[in-house]
């Protein structure tokens, strides 16, 4: 939708391509390690190792533009390798894959972020189907050791992921405005990413599922959208998540944090 021009979409197309921009490009970073929650893996986590990777079109009923998208990136087996090893030697479960091409969690919002610059390499990583926060932290915490390298550790998913929700959103006539339904979840949510010692944020992650309204924004089974925002917590370190961008989709509100 943001790539097919669609105006609900507005406000998330130019935070990519500004805020988030300024994050990854300016300054360049060394590589972006994308965990998307269109990936789901059992019984561990999967890291591509792939140079090339084709695009992976996972969804159905678009126009047939949205199904040609160039997206000239490359991927970065070395920083492949750099990711299974600190996951290793924090005792995660981790295989890799060289063939599987880059799902719509990973070239939807790059292409809008990365604009012309496509020398930074892209490695991406799964969620567990398990959707065990506390696992998804722990790998968040391993991976904070490279960001001190240099490498960007994003999580491509949603903090709001119900389409039944959606759907009566769609169904909204233009221009009509809703009170979010997920607010008393989402003002969790940011409480907890603004925790600013990691041990105690693990402790608010591990029980999100008991925040209000928890599970309507992420019915069970169906957490996978959330599990990147998990991650991205826990390599956090000890600072404070910043939220930059408040966004209401339909009946939902959508954010996204940086710990810098």
């Amino acid at each position: 939708m943001p790539l097919l021009g669609d105006p609900g979409h507005k406000e998330l197309v130019k935070f990519l391509q500004t805020k988030a921009r300024a994050l990854l490009v300016n300054p360049r970073v060394k590589a972006i390690v994308v965990v998307t929650a269109h990936w789901e893996t059992s019984p561990g986590f999967v890291v591509s190792t792939t140079t090339k990777n084709k695009l992976l079109y996972d969804y159905g009923g678009f126009p047939k533009e949205a199904y040609d998208v160039p997206f000239p990136a490359t991927g970065s087996p070395e920083i492949a390798a750099r990711v299974a090893s600190v996951l290793t030697a924090a005792g995660l479960p981790i295989t890799t894959d060289s063939k599987r091409g880059w799902d719509h969690g990973v070239f939807v919002p790059l292409k809008l972020v990365l604009g012309d610059e496509w020398s930074i390499p892209l490695v991406s990583l799964s969620v567990c189907a398990d959707q065990d926060p506390a696992r998804h932290f722990a790998m968040g915490r391993a991976l904070s050791q490279l960001r001190d390298e240099g490498i960007a550790i994003v999580g491509s998913g949603m903090s709001f992921h119900n389409f039944a929700v959606f759907r009566r959103g769609f169904a909204l006539p233009p221009g009509a405005k809703a009170e979010p339904e997920n607010a008393p979840f989402h003002n969790a949510l940011a409480e907890a990413c603004a925790i600013e010692n990691v041990e105690e944020r693990a402790k608010a992650f591990a029980v999100w599922d008991k925040w209000v309204g928890a599970r309507h924004s992420h019915p069970v089974h169906a957490a996978e959208h959330f599990m990147p925002l998990v991650v991205t917590a826990g390599a956090g370190g000890d600072a404070k998540g910043e939220e930059i961008l408040t966004w209401q989709m339909g009946l939902a509100r959508q954010g996204a944090w940086v710990w810098n």
